[in-house]
């Protein structure tokens, strides 16, 4: 067994403030990573200007992260920094801007690179990653992706057909050819933990009800996934088994919508807790299903892996550990989860062609399915729905 979790985590209040230090030491000059309007309204952009103007460490900000962050956003960023002469970068915000400060880091590093170089995994002598990432920072304002524990980034791309990619040389596929593709999430190739993690419960406070719900059954998501799962280990599951017993203690507050500090308190802890599972297990088959409801249907993220939750568990392959995973949860059987889920997300109807495209990209591609420890057909995947 493997335990590795190279981030120094830091959650408290006024928790930028306190270690203004240990983020300033992570280079000379910043770039700051994260969206439009959010990390504005809740201070948590001003909290780190400001630690750095204290640490006298000059900064450069890019804004415009979007919700499921594209690569080409990442390139945009990644050259700002570079012409800006940074040498580190500070997520800020939710998945969205910390997965995007990841890549971004990447391709500060490596600048000779083109954006196909984030999905090319390539290792030096010894099985060491041949590329590094610059150091990165990342400050939390939603519970529940967990990126400021985990190494994965999650971006928005365009996969193109191979008779396109086949094209005369010299030819741009991707502009020559751009009604030919298609957008689905996918995440970098190369891992890259964050230095520093400064989590502060208070940026939680402007979230909206539907913004608190999606992001806490992503956490859910990660917890579940991590446990059931063919890379799971007792470690691993020092980690999912406590942040589903976190989980159950805010869950009836959450179905209600009665969310105060100890509750932000709680989902926060939960968040890490399953960010720090899925770096050792990676996700499973609700994350796959997940992305093209995301993509073809604008779903949020949260909303789109929950929905698949009640179908995992009912057709997870050990009985006994699916009940295991409920029982943690505090439900006394599959219906009741699966009533909850539906009670707290909606009814969601997935159309029959988009199901049937969904589940078959899943089984023909092994890297989405390799985390799930049993066999799968499309008659078990499709009663999954």
């Amino acid at each position: 067994m493997i335990l590795y979790m190279p981030t120094k985590v830091y959650q408290e209040k006024n928790c930028v403030e306190n270690h203004s230090r240990e983020l300033a030491a992570l280079g000379t000059r910043a770039l700051i990573v994260t969206g439009k309007h959010s990390s504005r309204i809740n201070g948590s952009l001003d909290d780190v200007k400001n630690a750095l103007d204290r640490e006298k460490i000059p900064y450069t900000v890019f804004d415009d992260v979007e919700e499921n962050p594209s690569v080409d956003t990442v390139k945009k960023a990644a050259s700002l920094g570079l012409s800006a002469g940074a040498d580190f970068v500070i997520g800020i915000g939710g998945g969205s801007p910390m997965d995007a400060a990841k890549a971004v880091a990447l391709l500060i590093a490596n600048p000779e690179r083109d954006t196909d170089f984030l999905y090319q995994k390539m290792r030096a002598a010894g099985g060491q990653e041949a590329h590094q990432a610059v150091p990165v920072a990342e400050v939390p304002t939603t519970a529940g992706t967990g990126s400021e524990v985990t190494p994965y980034a999650i971006l928005t791309r365009n996969v193109l057909p191979d008779i396109v990619l086949t094209t005369a040389p010299g030819a741009d596929a991707r502009h020559d050819f751009p009604h030919l593709g298609k957008k689905t999430k996918q995440s970098i190739s190369h891992h890259i933990f964050p230095a520093l993690a400064l989590v502060d419960i208070s940026y939680l406070q402007t979230a909206s009800r539907n913004g608190c719900i999606y992001t806490a059954v992503d956490t859910l998501a990660h917890l579940i996934e991590s446990h059931l799962n063919a890379n799971t280990t007792d470690y691993s599951r020092f980690y999912s088994e406590t942040g589903l017993r976190t989980w159950a203690k805010v869950k009836d507050r959450l179905l209600h919508y009665e969310i105060g500090e100890e509750e932000r308190r709680i989902l926060m802890n939960a968040c890490t807790l399953g960010g720090m599972s899925i770096a050792h297990t990676g996700t499973s088959l609700p994350h796959g299903l997940s992305y093209p409801v995301t993509c073809e249907m604008g779903l949020p993220h949260g909303k789109a892996v929950g929905i698949f939750l009640p179908g995992f568990l009912r057709g997870y392959g050990d009985r006994e550990e699916a009940m295991r995973v409920l029982s943690l949860l505090e439900f006394g059987s599959e219906q009741s989860f699966s009533e909850y889920i539906r009670a707290l997300l909606g009814e969601v109807s997935i159309p029959d062609e988009l199901w049937e495209r969904d589940v078959n990209e899943l089984l023909e591609n092994p890297r989405k399915l390799k985390n799930y420890p049993f066999q799968l057909d499309h008659d078990r995947l499709w009663a999954m729905r």
